[in-house]
């Protein structure tokens, strides 16, 4: 712990999408995030992305993050008074990375050497296409049809349709789907069996979370991969008979110290691991990308999503993903 008070700041961000992102809850054209900033002779930073599904917003976020201010100047709080102090969700996230960053840049040090861990590798990152007619998914995969994983939002009527499209556009990519809790079960029970003699490699959050005891006793041609019934490591004995996978997201764990946890729980429990993201700029992104070393699949392509990145920001060529830069974050 370092008692030198430090500076908080608060603020928030518009980051204008590329186009329109949809799934099946909704769709936005501007990815809306925190970012916090904690000064001393070095700046710490970390940004969320508040998310509606979990009761959030920019407002709510800024509150929450405005009531531990006095706690964060005075020097005395290090990332284990924040997991006590705040729930997980977008503010902690934002805090927690802050802490993260700072604490890398007071010691001279790279996150992987905070964490103790080998140099980081670049990733290959999955590319989302957001949910369209069969028609237009089919048209934007043929496009993207080089890329080597492309992840599906789906969750109307149609599904089949618009994977059967975009595996004619995309022969040789990998697929994972995503319903976003838009399925009920006898759905998945039919999308399974098509979606498996198509290819697809994982089906995403099928079920509603609050709906999902159902999959204990299920029998599926694709695996299945917690996403929304998955916030932190409390959750993984729940869930471990459920799903083969988990998708672990920073804002919805409150940070890289509860997603490193998360990451840990899952794997004693022999489940293959995802590192997912909301759409958001690079800020997100780069805590997530050393989570994201040696897992299943990643899905951290936020910032291809955006008009424009931030600047710096991190390095894509094609689907892979590189090391963020210091300057950037860690």
């Amino acid at each position: 712990m370092n008692n030198t008070p430090i500076q908080l700041r608060i603020y928030t961000e518009n980051w204008p999408i590329s186009g329109t992102f949809r799934i099946s809850r909704g769709k936005k054209t501007s990815a809306h995030v925190v970012v916090v900033e904690l000064i001393d002779d070095v700046t710490g930073r970390g940004e969320s992305v508040p998310y509606t599904r979990y009761g959030e917003s920019l407002e709510q976020v800024v509150t929450t993050l405005e009531s531990v201010r006095d706690k964060v100047i005075s020097g005395r709080w290090d990332r284990s008074d924040i997991q006590r102090e705040l729930p997980a969700g977008a503010a902690r996230n934002a805090l927690d990375c802050a802490f993260w960053d700072l604490e890398a840049r007071r010691k001279g040090k790279r996150i992987w050497q905070l964490l103790g861990a080998p140099s980081p590798s670049p990733i290959t990152t999955a590319y989302t296409l957001s949910l369209d007619t069969p028609t237009s998914m089919g048209r934007a995969a043929s496009k993207e049809n080089w890329r080597p994983l492309l992840k599906i939002k789906l969750g109307q009527d149609g599904d089949l349709e618009r994977v059967a499209a975009i595996r004619k556009n995309a022969p040789n990519a990998r697929l994972i789907v995503d319903a976003n809790e838009g399925w009920c079960l006898a759905e998945l029970e039919k999308k399974s069996c098509q979606f498996a003699n198509l290819g697809v490699d994982l089906i995403e959050q099928p079920l509603p979370a609050a709906q999902d005891s159902v999959l204990d006793q299920f029998t599926h041609a694709v695996p299945l991969c917690a996403d929304e019934s998955c916030h932190t490591s409390d959750d993984i004995e729940r869930i471990a008979n459920r799903y083969e996978f988990v998708n672990i997201k920073l804002d919805k764990t409150g940070g890289l110290t509860e997603a490193l946890a998360v990451k840990e729980a899952a794997q004693l429990k022999g489940m293959g691991i995802m590192v997912g993201c909301m759409v958001g700029t690079s800020l997100s992104m780069a805590p997530a990308f050393f989570l994201a070393q040696q897992v299943d699949y990643v899905d951290l392509d936020g910032p291809l999503l955006l008009e424009k990145d931030r600047d710096p920001g991190l390095q894509y060529e094609g689907s892979l993903l590189h090391p963020p830069d210091a300057k950037v974050w860690g």
